[in-house]
């Protein structure tokens, strides 16, 4: 395990601003979104417009992951998703939801998620996780990714490139008839294979003109999750995997969640629709 010193919080800069002709979404200056009540099926045309929101997610995430090196700052990668899809008519969907700061979301290590950009400057051997969402067209679109920092140790990097199989196993296991919860059991089962731990108490969640349309999607064998996948429900999977614990601490910041242990983790998430024979993924660059 690397011997990295474990993370504290940063400064943060000054709020970003949005040009005044990009919309916003309606939770912004909020403090809290209006809970939705519509459908988790959607029309074809609201699916249409959360493969534009995906696309813009996904290049956002893309530009700001090429900035990724020892030295460079959480604040400057969120500098640039910020700029990308303000450049592009889409408003960061992280920033005023529930009073978050920044427009982005940048997870270093030990962060489980939701870790808030600042004056934190990336070492080399560091893992970083960018989660990204757009709203453009009235809906969102939301993925992430962990990154490798300069030279990164075998468990680190092997941890990275089994969650993201885990995410592809589950995208594979989506299918309209079966429970939501096959998506848990597929994550698990293959975690359990390493000794991971999978983090429960955060999960995917229902998403199209809502951030968080209220259906929950496990990354564990959940018997609760007996809802069934529909063709055109929106979702997101997510799945978060650690090296040791999957119990976890929060900063006093309410926002940033770390492994109770300490060890790291990483996460991959993709927004996706249902198909009449599997998913298709609204988050590609």
């Amino acid at each position: 395990m690397s011997g990295q010193s474990l993370l504290v919080p940063g400064e943060l800069s000054p709020t970003r601003s949005v040009p005044g002709n990009i919309r916003r979404p309606e939770y912004v200056g909020k403090p809290a979104p209006t809970p939705y009540t519509g459908p988790e099926v959607q029309t074809p045309e609201t699916i249409e417009a959360m493969r534009t929101a995906g696309r813009i997610a996904a290049r956002a995430m893309e530009e700001a992951a090429k900035l990724i090196k020892p030295g460079v700052t959480t604040d400057e990668l969120d500098r640039v998703a910020h700029e990308y899809m303000c450049d592009h008519g889409a408003y960061p969907s992280t920033l005023g939801y529930r009073g978050f700061p920044k427009s982005l979301c940048t997870s270093v290590n030990e962060v489980i998620c939701h870790g808030i950009p600042d004056s934190t400057v990336l070492r080399d051997g560091d893992i970083v996780n960018l989660d990204v969402t757009a709203y453009i067209g009235g809906v969102h679109g939301d993925n992430n990714a962990t990154y490798l920092v300069g030279d990164v140790d075998e468990e680190s990097r092997l941890l990275v490139e089994r969650t993201r199989e885990s995410l592809d196993r589950a995208i594979r296991a989506v299918k309209p008839g079966r429970q939501i919860n096959i998506i848990g059991r597929v994550i698990e089962s293959y975690a359990k294979r390493f000794g991971y731990g999978v983090v429960r108490d955060f999960t995917g969640h229902g998403i199209n003109s809502s951030f968080h349309s209220g259906l929950i999607i496990p990354h564990y064998d959940s018997p609760h999750a007996t809802t069934v996948m529909q063709p055109g429900m929106t979702f997101t999977i997510e799945p978060m995997l650690t090296l040791g614990t999957h119990e976890y601490d929060m900063w006093d910041d309410g926002w940033t969640v770390v492994t109770k242990d300490r060890r790291r983790t990483a996460q991959f998430e993709h927004t996706l629709v249902v198909t009449d024979t599997g998913a298709d993924i609204l988050t590609l660059p």
